[in-house]
């Protein structure tokens, strides 16, 4: 029976934190402005990382890009995350576009359409 914070989901988390600080500090590809990490996924052997990013800001089409220049630096952040975590083996990294935000804010959008503002037509307490 798989324990409720597995050492995958720990090491994920760490790795997570990690990646939001070096795409920040190191990573200087034009593509790559804001970027979220969302979720990472490690596999129970460490061999694999899924990271879910997504691009604050851009419209799908320049987060996929971010991705795809993301994919190409994915060598140099490995070897940075091995720097600075005491892992035996440091997962190599897959990154993949995330649409939960901009999800969240197309609905957010919509909700704001369909409510009606607040104070401007109050119900009739007669």
């Amino acid at each position: 029976m798989p324990k409720d914070f597995s050492r995958a989901r720990r090491v994920g988390d760490q790795i997570q934190q990690e990646l939001a600080e070096l795409i920040r500090d190191e990573v200087r590809d034009p593509r790559v402005g804001s970027v979220t990490v969302s979720e990472v996924r490690a596999s129970r052997d460490f061999a694999h990382a899924e990271v879910y990013v997504t691009g604050l800001g851009m419209d799908e089409a320049a987060s996929r890009e971010m991705v795809k220049a993301l994919n190409g630096a994915a060598g140099f952040l490995r070897r940075q995350l091995a720097r600075r975590l005491s892992l035996r083996t440091v997962p190599a990294l897959r990154f993949h576009y995330d649409p939960v935000f901009d999800r969240g804010a197309r609905l957010n959008r919509l909700i704001d359409e369909v409510r009606p503002d607040d104070g401007a037509a109050e119900p009739d307490t007669d």
